[in-house]
């Protein structure tokens, strides 16, 4: 990423928020050249196109005068900085293998499947539009999913894994997948492929009668 842009992530990182003047002060800090609160605008507008950095906020000053526009980090933003989830996430599913039978186990990963899909009403539609209404829901949750036609019915494809860094260790992960499909489309889909298997996408068929 772009040095300066870099900085104003970092910013809104350490303080939670900032106003374009406070942005001019650390990036002039961080960076050895002047910068302008026009160029900063200008890298705001880019971040904001990027869905990294919020619309401006009012803040209100404590004193008379006129009130401050902040900014800060989106959700999304969130991902350009370290963290420890795979650690974490490998950590409880080893002590969990551990400690419980794998029906048990399988018990665990269906109900958060059904957890992430409670929320994603999957509305009374023709197939396609179902089929249409997953991909857009795996899309969302970083599956980069596409479907279509065959002889049997239909084929849901999922060319990226969300859990790829774990799932060599763990591969109950991968009736994660299935589940959700089920939930979403309302039909158990019959997997044909799988990228732990070293296959290019993770394929399901959705078996129906055209």
């Amino acid at each position: 990423m772009q040095e300066t842009r870099q900085v104003i992530l970092e910013t809104l990182h350490e303080r939670g928020e900032a106003t374009v003047d406070e942005l001019v002060n650390a990036i002039g800090a961080r960076i050895d050249h002047e910068i302008t609160a026009v160029t900063v605008r200008h890298h705001l507008d880019i971040l904001r196109g990027e869905e990294l950095v919020t619309a401006p906020e009012i803040r209100h000053r404590g004193a008379p005068g006129r009130p401050l526009h902040v900014y800060a980090l989106t959700e999304k933003a969130l991902d350009y900085f370290p963290n420890n989830y795979q650690n974490l996430a490998s950590a409880l599913l080893k002590e969990i293998k551990a400690t419980l039978l794998l029906p048990q186990i399988n018990v665990i990963v269906e109900n958060v499947a059904d957890q992430m899909t409670a929320a994603a009403h999957m509305p009374d539609l023709p197939i396609e539009a179902r089929l249409d209404h997953v991909v857009a829901y795996l899309n969302k949750h970083g599956y980069i999913a596409t479907w279509g036609r065959c002889a049997e019915g239909f084929i849901l494809r999922t060319c990226n894994c969300p859990y790829r860094q774990i799932v060599d260790k763990h591969e109950e992960l991968c009736g994660l997948d299935a589940r959700l499909i089920t939930a979403l489309v309302g039909i158990v889909p019959r997997r044909m492929g799988s990228i732990v298997q070293n296959e290019d996408s993770c394929t399901f068929l959705v078996p129906v009668t055209l």
